[in-house]
């Protein structure tokens, strides 16, 4: 293979402006002009008006626009891209005849003969093995497939069941505390050591070492493939990420990790051997390195190297096939491509990656020697075993031979179970641990964040697997909760609970909508949001900078007046002042001016309009009275939000606890069997319960099209189905056929012979999958966007045989056609058309031309 398409820099290519297929200038703008007053109902469009600001256009209909000038013979193919940095017909239609890289689009083979999908190369030769498993697996490898997965899930609830029976009986067959201490000590290491291990023996009986392979969705091969991946991401080694256990544990596993490596990302690659990692490197948080994919039903695996010294930053993703040298790094929010590799010494940002000269490592090293790294280890396994694993088989037998609601059933003989004032009792005890724990959750945190605030300075540089260390990341932990944001998010109350934890917002200006119900942090004390800034899910505050051997905390600013939108990690040397637009997935500048009174859009990013005429169109309600007649009756709708999802939780906790009690009244007579069924249930009756939950609040409100302000009802409406029922158990079902069924069930229009390995919805009613397709981990499809205080929301569509890849991104209104892939980390923007079999990649997604065309971007 020749040079890859996704790869601008590496290999520039000089081309010679030429005209596209004969057509010049005024043809090309005779075209647009055209295509531009079709798309926006205009009788005229001016060649130097402005899209945006004089035309009245935004980006859903822009999006229209490309797509429409793509189907054009012998035009030119524009990007969304294009359009922002050539925001007139005449600055556009320069562009597009003048470019270099630009070629005229092909018409593609017919759809009965669709064209196989280029897989880049950078260089770098790729040998592909056919795909292990029978050619063309139907209904039957599925159904069998699924039996095997339901067994294994069957077994494991068998092993927890003897376990917690057995062990319970023998510590409560203790004769005083002591003794009950030193038995639970005992049963708790044992445990302990047992679920370690089992995950890494599986690995190495089921699989031995790792290598690049092809392995068909649903074949033999992919049961175990998806038995060890199961159960290397349920060990509890997982929760050591961050210090020098869990790199014991993926050297366990096969993996290559050299010494003093700093790993914080909580996904917990797959084929562990096929992963290198050097000396003193450093992943930061939510780093995506799984060393597999799936596309087209097949999961490919595939090396992924990096050097000594390398810094890795947060929110990325790196394919397989890619590469790092010695000291180079990757930016935040950006991604490595299959065949991707990243010279040494080198620093890249974007995705795909391309060369940068900003430095990303942010804080210089410091002694931290083997010696501090044993320690921390042993002290780690020490409080596990000698300190909480008591604990908790203590708080277990406490709670079972102490409550009387429980303590009566285990008494044989009893009929506690057939008495109403059991339930009540029962209803009542429920109540009191599960809303009592909100108060006493929030003054925990507190006093954690006032006394972190305290130890660890600002701006100094302290030594890893320490003291303050040790503290800083109990902070982290502690107050990075994700049910608590939940509850408080998407509406007045958040703001209240993140100045409670230590966030700086400085003069809030309500909005009822200030933060999503998805906020991560560091340390929530360096956590600096400004006055009258909006933020939608999934903002990660970078508050802290790491090297190998160090860390040392830094403010975090985001100006005032700012919009953000979904899945933003913003570091602590972001580059951006008061009033800007901050696009879904952007990559925040670290270097450069401030920007401000500015949008910013992609990976790297690029300046767009702030706003456009469009989002004006709420501005009425936005301020004075009617401003706050709106807002009291959003905040009532709001806590009437908060105590249904607060009711719903409380309800199904209570259900589980009346299951296990069944379980408890049945052990006499059924002994094990009993617990062993009560697990077994478990999952189906959660499935159940919110599915139930879920169509309860869609009952009245089905999700639709929408086109409001935030201080609309039917926007009300819709945060009411985002924080009500559960998605969490949804995760259970990754890479199962069972996972379409209950997609089924929760209004998703889903094909046949779809692989789901990951794939979010945050609108399930509105999303059609075709048949066949293949949903990556990470990969998300949103059919909404909201931006200052209008609310936009649209179905989107994968057509059969797509591909998305790991972390790519499917905004609202979008169309994507059959056999379509889209790449890795790729943000395809709203309203966007993607015609079939074509390939699209980057942030913003683009077309990608096929090898015998050039292979690069159109």
């Amino acid at each position: 293979m020749g040079p890859d398409p996704l790869d601008m820099t590496a290999h520039p290519v000089a081309v010679a402006p030429a005209p596209v297929d004969g057509a010049d200038r005024a043809a090309v703008e005779g075209v647009l002009t055209r295509l531009m007053a079709e798309v926006a109902r205009l009788d005229s469009v001016p060649p130097d008006g402005d899209f945006f600001h004089e035309l009245g256009a935004d980006s859903l209909l822009m999006a229209h626009f490309c797509a429409k000038v793509r189907k054009q013979p012998g035009m030119p193919p524009v990007s969304m891209k294009d359009v922002y940095q050539h925001p007139t017909i005449r600055s556009l239609s320069e562009a597009l005849t003048a470019s270099t890289t630009l070629t005229a689009p092909t018409t593609g083979p017919p759809r009965d003969e669709p064209r196989a999908r280029p897989e880049p190369s950078f260089g770098v030769p790729v040998h592909e093995a056919p795909a292990t498993g029978p050619a063309g697996l139907g209904r039957p490898h599925v159904v069998l497939c699924g039996l095997f997965q339901l067994l294994s899930f069957l077994g494991y609830a068998l092993l927890i069941a003897v376990i917690v029976t057995r062990g319970y009986e023998w510590i409560a067959a203790g004769h005083d505390p002591v003794d009950d201490y030193l038995r639970s000590l005992a049963f708790g290491a044992v445990v302990l050591a047992v679920l370690c291990t089992l995950p890494i023996a599986a690995k190495w009986l089921l699989i031995g070492r790792w290598k690049p392979e092809r392995i068909r969705v649903w074949s033999l091969g992919y049961m175990r493939f998806w038995l060890v991946k199961t159960l290397l991401r349920a060990n509890p080694l997982v929760l050591t990420v961050g210090t020098p256990l869990y790199s014991l544990y993926l050297r366990a596993l096969g993996a290559h990790v050299g010494h003093g490596v700093t790993v914080l990302s909580r996904t917990v690659p797959v084929c562990t051997d096929l992963l290198s990692v050097g000396d003193r490197t450093v992943l930061r948080k939510d780093v995506l390195i799984s060393c597999y994919r799936a596309r087209d039903s097949v999961i490919e695996t595939g090396p992924v190297t990096l050097g000594r010294d390398v810094v890795v930053s947060e929110a990325t993703v790196l394919d397989i096939r890619t590469s790092m040298g010695d000291r180079a790094q990757l930016g935040h929010a950006s991604s490595l491509h299959a065949g991707q590799a990243v010279p040494a010494g080198q620093h890249w940002h974007g995705s795909p990656a391309q060369p940068s000269d900003s430095d990303f490592q942010g804080v210089e090293a410091t002694r931290c020697g083997p010696v501090r790294r044993t320690l921390h280890g042993v002290g780690q396994i020490l409080f596990a075993t000698a300190i909480a694993a008591p604990l908790a088989v203590g708080g277990l037998d406490a709670i079972l031979s102490k409550t009387p609601q429980v303590a009566a059933v285990l008494e044989p003989g009893q009929a506690a179970l057939h008495d109403l004032g059991f339930y009540t009792g029962l209803l009542a005890a429920t109540a009191l641990v599960f809303f009592g724990a909100i108060p006493v959750a929030l003054a925990l945190l507190a006093g954690v964040s006032r006394l972190a605030g305290r130890l660890v300075v600002p701006g100094r540089v302290y030594p890893l697997y320490g003291f303050h260390h040790a503290i800083h990341r109990a902070t982290t932990i502690l107050t990075n909760r994700r049910s608590l944001t939940r509850l408080f998010g998407d509406s007045t109350a958040v703001v209240h609970y993140l100045r409670w934890i230590g966030y700086d917002l400085s003069r809030v200006e309500q909005t009822g909508s200030n933060f999503g119900t998805v906020v991560k942090h560091e340390s929530p004390r360096m956590s600096h949001v400004g006055r009258g800034t909006m933020v939608a899910d999934g903002l990660s505050l970078m508050n802290a900078d790491y090297s190998s051997t160090s860390f040392r905390l830094a403010p975090t600013r985001i100006g005032a007046h700012n919009f953000l939108g979904n899945g933003i990690a913003y570091p602590t040397r972001g580059r951006t002042g008061d009033n800007c637009l901050l696009a879904t997935k952007v990559m925040v500048p670290v270097d450069g001016p401030i920007r401000e009174n500015v949008g910013l859009l992609g990976s790297p990013s690029f300046e767009i309009p702030r706003s456009v005429l469009r989002d004006s169109s709420f501005d009425d309600v936005r301020s004075g009275d009617e401003l706050r007649r709106r807002l009291a009756a959003k905040n009532r709708h709001n806590a009437a939000t908060m105590a249904w999802h607060l009711i719903s939780a409380w309800f199904y906790f209570f259900l589980v606890t009346v299951l296990f009690a069944v379980a408890a009244d049945l052990y006499a007579s059924a002994g094990v069997w009993a617990f062993a069924a009560a697990d077994a249930v478990l999952l189906p009756f959660t499935i159940a319960y919110y599915v139930l939950v879920e169509r309860l609040v869609t009952l009245f409100a089905p999700l639709g099209s929408l086109f409001c302000s935030i201080y609309d009802v039917r926007f009300w409406r819709r945060e009411r189905y985002w924080k009500v029922p559960s998605e969490a158990y949804l995760r259970i079902l990754n890479g199962t056929p069972f996972k379409n069924a209950v997609w089924r069930l929760l209004g998703v229009r889903v094909g046949k012979g779809v692989f789901d390995d990951g794939c979010s919805l945050p609108e399930r009613a509105m999303v059609t999958i075709g048949d066949g397709c293949t949903l990556n981990a990470g990969s998300v499809i949103q059919c909404h966007s909201q931006e200052d205080g209008a609310f936009k929301s649209e179905p989107s569509e994968v057509g059969p045989g797509s591909t998305l890849s790991v972390g790519a991104f499917v905004h609202y209104g979008v169309g994507i056609g059959a056999r379509v892939l889209l790449e890795t980390d790729s943000f395809l923007m709203k309203g966007e058309t993607v015609p079939d079999d074509s390939r699209w990649a980057g942030n913003p997604a683009r077309p990608m031309e096929h090898p015998e065309d050039g292979g690069r971007f159109r």
